[in-house]
């Protein structure tokens, strides 16, 4: 019988229990593709923002593909298009899942070596992508994200073994605090809270949409916010957020005219590739979490992977 670290949803009772792996994978500083300082901030808080990544035409290229695969223009797969609940959504675009597979530029992007190097290091690890999405934060309309550890719904629904993963936001529009940018819980990554309620049958179908499971309880995350706070950077278009797995973020719905948008890839160690999951009947679907994945993402030998 395979070892579960981080049991979850088995359990009358919410927990939290320490976190079993490191944050940073790495043995040392030698290489390293941030620096030491934003290391150790990462190590820290479980995020970490990098501002001015990518230039304003690098953004422009990534900004119009992202519009016109939401608009159609650029054809999506449709169950990779995900929408906006409830009738006040009125259809508008929430996600669209597997981006780097249905469009040059994101597969290059995901690939750019000021992404997958810094991904490489931090996990110590080839690496490949677990999931690729696109993000809109539609303006009047977007709805929130709740609170939830990524890590968990990964070792729950997907069969992610370990804490061996992270997340890289690519700002593809100009964040601002009244329209929903992504808050996190410094200091949550380092304890896992076990959720309660058994997975329902294909629970992405609803959970794409809002979570209802695999979301913590009030008590565990009233107890992580007043050890660690709260923050909710709101970077600007061509900045990159990094977060770890098991960090605790969510976001509040976009009431104001200013959309947001963003690329979201994350890097999962190729060591740490999926099992059957660990509290589902059955896998997600692939352009959710892909395990038909033959080899890790290739090495870019470009500085600038991103076309003007």
């Amino acid at each position: 019988m395979r070892e579960d670290l981080y049991p979850t949803r088995k359990s009358p009772e919410p927990s939290i229990s320490p976190r079993r792996d490191p944050v940073i994978h790495a043995r040392s500083l030698a290489g390293h593709p941030i620096a030491p300082n934003e290391i150790a901030f990462y190590e820290a808080n479980g995020f970490l923002v990098l501002e001015n990544v990518f230039d304003a035409d690098e953004v422009a290229v990534l900004k119009a593909q992202a519009e016109a695969m939401r608009d159609g223009r650029v054809p999506a797969a449709p169950p990779t298009i995900i929408s906006e609940p409830g009738e006040a959504g009125a259809g508008a675009v929430r996600s669209i899942f597997a981006i780097h597979q249905q469009s040059n530029a994101f597969a290059s992007l995901c690939r750019d070596a000021r992404l997958a190097d810094v991904a490489r290091f931090l996990l110590d690890d080839e690496v490949y992508i677990h999931q690729s999405r696109l993000n809109y934060k539609p303006a009047f309309r977007g709805k929130d994200f709740y609170w939830h550890s990524d890590f968990e719904t990964w070792h729950a629904e997907d069969g992610m073994p370990r804490m061996r993963a992270l997340s890289m936001s690519v700002m593809l529009s100009d964040n601002h605090p009244q329209s929903g940018p992504t808050m996190f819980v410094p200091k949550s990554h380092k304890s896992f809270i076990a959720c309660v309620g058994e997975t329902p049958v294909d629970h992405y179908k609803s959970s794409l949409k809002k979570q209802e499971y695999g979301v913590p309880d009030d008590a565990s995350l009233r107890r992580i916010v007043d050890e660690g706070g709260l923050a909710a950077p709101a970077p600007k278009a061509g900045s990159v957020v990094i977060f770890d797995c098991n960090t605790m973020h969510g976001s509040n719905s976009n009431i104001t005219p200013l959309e947001r948008m963003n690329a979201f890839f994350v890097f999962n160690a190729w060591s740490n590739r999926l099992e059957e999951p660990f509290a589902a009947a059955k896998p997600r679907p692939e352009f959710i979490a892909h395990r038909d994945v033959p080899t890790p993402l290739p090495r870019s030998s470009q500085s600038r992977a991103i076309a003007s």
